[in-house]
């Protein structure tokens, strides 16, 4: 395990387990990757403890493993502040493993301190289509307000600013299906006016500095846009290098031979 606070942190509204998680990726990569994935919370996952504790691959090995699934989507790491006992304040490092392949816009969300699917998806709509699903239901949840689908896809936008809100989808179904009177002479009119005159606060912004990406190589800080699979510039334009691996077994005796060679050449020309 690592010092209180820092190490391995599981990143939040995974898929559960299966099979083809990481198959998409290398087989090294794909093993420590379903390592560190067992591995609970808290966990020391820095490339020296994971060298020594899977002795098939070398500190330069995990290193390369580690950068590549940062790029893949399945690693970021951040700093983030960690308040004692005594009301003190440290900042930590913290490694966030994410078995469910993530987008750089889904990462960037958790700097902002959200992490929905719907907020990282391209446009916005997911959203939209939870929405349109939300009015769908209430048209078939109360008789009074028979929308069509054409009225749903027009309040989908006026529901989907209730969702962008923070507001779950039952708290937006009980809120435009409650109080509804016996006769609307225009269930659009009705549904539409009180999306707009019950619409809840704006969440309030977040707190700028609490959580600081890093470069999941160099540890260099910085904005997430400027961390494209959580590597700085320098970073992405490492070249790959190869682990080490030694000499073939026939070079190294070729090269013996060749020695003792130039050495019994060497005595013979001695006068």
């Amino acid at each position: 395990m690592a010092s209180p606070g820092f190490g391995k942190r599981s990143a939040p509204d995974q898929q559960p387990r299966s099979k083809a998680d990481f198959g998409h990726l290398g087989a090294r990569e794909a093993a420590i990757a379903w390592y560190v994935d067992r591995l609970p919370d808290g966990a020391d996952i820095s490339i020296k403890t994971l060298a020594r504790e899977l002795p098939a691959y070398g500190q330069q090995a995990v290193a390369t493993a580690l950068r590549n699934l940062s790029a893949a989507g399945h690693l970021r790491r951040f700093r983030e502040p960690l308040c004692g006992a005594d009301d003190t304040v440290r900042w930590v490092q913290r490694t966030y493993f994410s078995r469910t392949q993530r987008p750089d816009a889904w990462w960037q969300s958790m700097v902002r301190g959200e992490s929905t699917e719907e907020e990282a998806a391209e446009g916005g709509g997911g959203t939209e289509e939870r929405a349109y699903r939300a009015m769908a239901q209430l048209a078939h949840q109360v008789p009074q307000l028979t929308l069509s689908e054409n009225a749903c896809r027009e309040l989908a936008p006026y529901a989907a600013e209730w969702l962008r809100r923070g507001a779950s989808e039952d708290r937006l179904l009980r809120g435009i299906g409650q109080i509804v009177p016996k006769v609307v002479h225009s269930p659009f009119a009705f549904v539409q006016a009180k999306l707009i005159r019950e619409l809840p606060p704006e969440l309030p912004a977040p707190r700028q500095g609490v959580r600081t990406m890093e470069c999941s190589v160099c540890h260099a800080p910085g904005e997430p846009a400027a961390l494209p699979g959580g590597l700085c510039r320098p970073c992405r334009s490492q070249p790959y290098v190869p682990e080490e691996r030694g000499l073939a077994a026939d070079v190294v005796r070729g090269k013996a031979a060749r020695i003792r060679y130039d050495m019994r050449e060497r005595e013979l020309a001695q006068p």
